[in-house]
């Protein structure tokens, strides 16, 4: 079963850390991914800018509204994701237990949800 691992951190911890830390953060990262690779857990995952540079897309009432900045306020900020294979929930729980963000702030994990195949008939039943 497929697992998306969100990481959310406050930007703030990052942007007080040293350049060194913060490279060592980044190579503990890379380490983690080469680890879950061999070990046939891990799918795919990318680091995402700072929240600065998000901007969210609503659809209202036929209209696309485009706003600067991420979705939410919040004391986290979403900083990347891994999408892990694992057996059931508990072994995603484990895996994500070892990203080295986790110690900074929070690893949410999600089953991925499947869409049905398309129905080229448009009949829903």
């Amino acid at each position: 079963m497929q697992y998306v691992a969100l990481v959310y951190y406050q930007e703030r911890l990052i942007e007080a850390m040293s350049e060194r830390d913060w490279h060592d953060l980044n190579q503990e990262c890379l380490g983690c991914v080469e680890r879950l690779t061999e070990q046939g857990h891990f799918i795919t995952g990318r680091a995402l800018q700072p929240v600065e540079s998000a901007t969210s897309v609503r659809r209202r009432d036929g209209e696309t509204l485009v706003s600067d900045g991420p979705f939410a306020e919040t004391k986290e900020q979403l900083a990347g994701f891994y999408l892990l294979e694992a057996r059931d929930l508990n072994e995603a729980l484990r895996l994500a237990g070892g990203i080295p963000p986790a110690r900074l702030g929070t690893i949410e994990v999600r089953p991925v949800r499947e869409l049905p195949p398309k129905d080229e008939t448009g009949d829903p039943s």
